[in-house]
């Protein structure tokens, strides 16, 4: 498919001896028969101990969720997300996004890719009449979220009026975490003396997402009586959940269309399920990612974006990797650098210091937008004129070019894969979300490691909370 997610490790393998990737062909696919095989585990409801926690769902999802929409339209999850996300477009300015992590990456991760860059500086006509949008939520940070505070003060004086308007998704699964807790508190309190306290719009302009009964949050809104509540489904972890309603609602809001994403994580999953290695993504993706860890250390893995529209879904993954895999000793240490601005910083490094990165480009090969074009000018005073004609798209992909000839050129050669995507949408961005947390959970089962739960996590909360008691 012309409009498929493609991953290219040919200049990578040149690092490998012959047969490399052929010989771990069994293991790769013993791994993959687990990965599949666990969701038919969780639909047992028998998990044996050694499995726990078990958070496979992601994995049918996508699918499941697309069936139920088209059987059921307005009365699916999908039609339900839609509804709400036409209230905050319609009827909002500004959207505060608050939730840490997983609750929070994944969103960030679409409206920068799939968003106008200076998206809260345009007029509302200029955002297609979609509205602000600002995260917090995400850091013990009082200075940022005072001042997101003042700056909704300063443009909000009139709650009769759409523009002058605002609305808050919290989204916590425990509905516990303490950052998003404490600003979901701040915010709903300006949000209350802003609409009053248990007035309708108050009730209508803060949609929570959050996990099962138990949930601090749940409970909450209900209290609230808040007309709108999203679950994030038991069987999908956090850092998992971008195509739950954590990611899918506040993309809706967006403005952007649920059903491409989704569309583009299940096919990527049925590529994951039938494809051959040498045709699949995940599958080759992990193989090239495992064998230079396993045989030459590269410890590091540099997730190289070309462009700046791609770095938070680096930031997206550099969470996923880390929490998943970071356990017993194990896991890679994930890096995300933006180029052409970071060769200008790390690149040196990369090319000529320590041999323990394997590099993995990830390049769009069609531009958002009408590309830029160099102009000729009569003066020529910054020597410009020898790329008149060139546009600005054809200046990034001669420095892609160029710095994987550097890598491979180098004594010894730097591994350098390319994942390619197509072009930017929301259906190719759906394809990357599900082929890096494939990839994350088949790497687990290859390498031993339980790729889901986040003990570590878990301890620093319970540290936080008892220091805090003490104080």
């Amino acid at each position: 498919m012309t409009d498929s997610v493609q991953y290219d490790p040919t200049a990578a393998l040149r690092c490998l001896p012959d047969g490399r990737i052929a010989r771990m062909e069994p293991e790769l696919l013993a791994a993959r028969d687990e990965v599949l095989a666990d969701v038919d585990l969780m639909a047992s409801g028998t998990i044996p101990t050694e499995k726990q926690p078990l958070d496979a769902g992601f994995i049918e999802w996508p699918r499941k969720l697309l069936d139920e929409f088209n059987a059921e339209r307005t009365g699916s999850l999908i039609g339900r997300i839609q509804s709400a996300a036409r209230v905050l477009r319609e009827e909002t300015d500004s959207l505060i996004v608050l939730g840490i992590g997983g609750s929070y990456l994944g969103a960030r991760a679409m409206f920068e890719a799939l968003c106008d860059p200076c998206h809260n500086e345009r007029t509302r006509p200029g955002r297609r009449s979609v509205p602000r949008v600002y995260f917090d939520g995400n850091n013990v940070d009082s200075v940022r979220t005072q001042s997101l505070l003042s700056l909704l003060g300063e443009r909000c004086d009139d709650a009769a009026v759409v523009d002058k308007r605002w609305a808050i998704v919290v989204i916590s699964k425990s509905g516990g975490t303490l950052e998003t807790a404490v600003a979901f508190r701040v915010f709903r309190q300006a949000l209350d003396e802003y609409y009053g306290a248990d007035s309708d719009l108050a009730r209508r302009f803060v949609i929570p997402v959050t996990g099962p009964p138990g949930s601090r949050l749940r409970a909450l809104a209900r209290s609230r009586r808040y007309e709108r509540l999203f679950s994030v489904p038991d069987t999908i972890g956090g850092r998992f959940s971008v195509l739950t309603p954590v990611g899918l609602l506040p993309a809706a809001a967006m403005g952007l269309n649920p059903e491409s994403l989704l569309q583009g994580a299940a096919d990527m999953t049925d590529r994951f399920r039938t494809q051959p290695p040498g045709e699949n993504p995940v599958l080759d993706y992990v193989a090239t990612c495992h064998a230079f860890e396993a045989d030459q250390q590269r410890t590091i893995r540099v997730l190289s974006t070309w462009g700046a529209r791609l770095e938070a879904m680096g930031m997206w993954y550099d969470q996923l990797l880390s929490e998943s895999l970071g356990k017993h000793g194990l896991g890679a240490t994930p890096v995300t650098v933006v180029n052409t601005r970071d060769l200008h910083s790390r690149g040196q490094q990369h090319q000529d210091g320590r041999q323990d990165k394997l590099i993995t480009n990830l390049f769009v090969s069609s531009p958002v937008s009408d590309p830029m074009v160099i102009e000729r000018l009569p003066d020529n005073q910054d020597n410009l004129n020898q790329y008149a004609g060139t546009t600005i798209p054809e200046l990034l992909f001669a420095a892609f070019q160029g710095t994987n000839k550097a890598c491979a050129e180098a004594d010894p050669p730097r591994p350098t894969a390319d994942i390619l995507v197509p072009g930017l949408t929301e259906y190719t961005l759906g394809q990357l979300f599900q082929m890096f947390m494939l990839a994350t959970s088949l790497e687990g089962r290859l390498i031993g490691v339980n790729p889901y739960g986040q003990p570590g996590v878990e301890a620093y909360k319970r540290n936080m909370t008892a220091l805090l008691r003490r104080t």
